[in-house]
C-alpha cells in the first residue's frame, strides 16, 4: 500500500507548487497586460514551472505502471486515466513553450498569455485529479 500512496502524494505536492506558480505568473500577467508595475520572479517562475511541468507527466507514467503492476489494466481508473493522458499534452504545452520564453528572451505578449492560459486549464484539470484520484485511492486502494 505504502507504494500505491507515492503516486498520489507526489502529484498533490506538485500541484500545490503548482499554486505557487501560478501566482508568480499572475504577477507576469498584471505587469504585461495589466500595466501594474509588480515585481515578477522570473528566475523563479521558470525554475519551480519546470519542477511543477515535469513532474506532473512523470507522475503519469508512474501512475500507469502502478495500475499496471497491481491491477493489471490500463485506464481501470477511468475519468482519472483518461483526464491525465488528455492533460499529457498541455502539459508538454507549458513546459516547452516556458523553455522556449526562456531561451529566447524578447518583448512578447501572446505567448505568454497562451501559455498562462494553458497552464490555467491545466491547474484547473490537476485539482480535479486530486477530487477523482481520492475517489480512486478510496476503491482501489483502500477498498472503501
Amino acid at each position: 500500500m505504502l507504494l500505491l500512496s507515492i503516486h498520489p502524494i507526489i502529484q498533490f505536492s506538485a500541484t500545490l507548487l503548482a499554486f505557487y506558480v501560478f501566482y508568480l505568473g499572475v504577477q507576469r500577467f498584471r505587469s504585461l497586460h495589466l500595466k501594474h508595475k509588480v515585481r515578477f520572479n522570473w528566475k523563479r517562475h521558470v525554475a519551480l514551472g519546470m519542477v511543477v511541468l515535469i513532474t506532473w507527466p512523470v507522475g503519469l507514467l508512474t501512475g500507469i505502471i502502478l495500475v499496471r503492476t497491481y491491477w493489471h489494466g490500463f485506464l481501470i481508473t477511468e475519468t482519472h486515466g483518461k483526464v491525465a493522458l488528455a492533460m499529457a499534452p498541455l502539459i508538454l504545452f507549458g513546459l516547452f513553450s516556458g523553455l522556449y520564453m526562456d531561451r529566447v528572451k524578447k518583448r512578447r505578449t501572446l505567448l505568454p498569455l497562451i501559455h498562462g492560459i494553458n497552464n490555467l486549464v491545466v491547474l484547473a484539470l490537476a485539482l480535479a485529479q486530486v477530487v477523482i484520484g481520492w475517489g480512486v485511492y478510496n476503491t482501489f486502494v483502500l477498498g472503501n
